[in-house]
């Protein structure tokens, strides 16, 4: 599972410093938000060829692990 981890990346210059995927311009957030909208993970694979299926499932276990948090004090929904 940490080799998964390993595929989401933190960089300064990429992205303003979001986690995005093995350093290029797909940012953590924006693969979650298409899940989240409907897309499957084949539908992304093919509308982005970079991507690998080993990423998409890096991004949801990151998702998976931000949520394992003690207390959460206030959700703000926009």
């Amino acid at each position: 599972m940490e080799n998964l981890l390993g595929r989401i990346t933190l960089n300064p210059d990429v992205c303003f410093g979001k986690p995005t995927i093995r350093n290029m311009r797909y940012p953590v957030e924006m693969i979650l938000d298409l899940l989240s909208a409907g897309m499957t993970s084949d539908e992304l694979l093919d509308d982005y060829p970079d991507l690998e299926m080993l990423d998409i499932q890096a991004c949801l276990l990151f998702a998976s692990r931000l949520t394992k948090i003690n207390s959460i004090s206030r959700v703000i929904a926009a």
